[in-house]
């Protein structure tokens, strides 16, 4: 497991929120995480970046952790579907 950020205030769309990230055996993706009480999806892809997605149903996370190809189900379904904001 891989730590993200803290945040104090409860409000996913703020900087620094804690999502705990499971390391994937994805291309393009390296380790996935979700926090469903506050709806999100935080990834970290292999070029190192990190980007939170909010407002992410629990049912789309188990969709993606459970596609044949997560990186394809990620471009179809959610990366340009919910709101992003990267934090590294």
């Amino acid at each position: 497991m891989f730590r993200g950020y803290a945040n104090t205030a409860g409000n996913p769309e703020r900087a620094g929120w804690r999502v705990e990230r499971r390391k994937v055996n994805s291309g393009a993706i390296r380790s996935v995480g979700y926090d469903p009480s506050g709806q999100l999806l935080e990834i970290e892809f292999s070029s190192g970046s990190i980007v939170q997605y909010s407002r992410v149903g629990s049912e789309t996370h188990r969709r993606l952790m459970s596609a044949p190809s997560m990186q394809s189900y990620f471009r179809d379904h959610i990366e340009e579907s919910f709101s992003a904001r990267r934090v590294r």
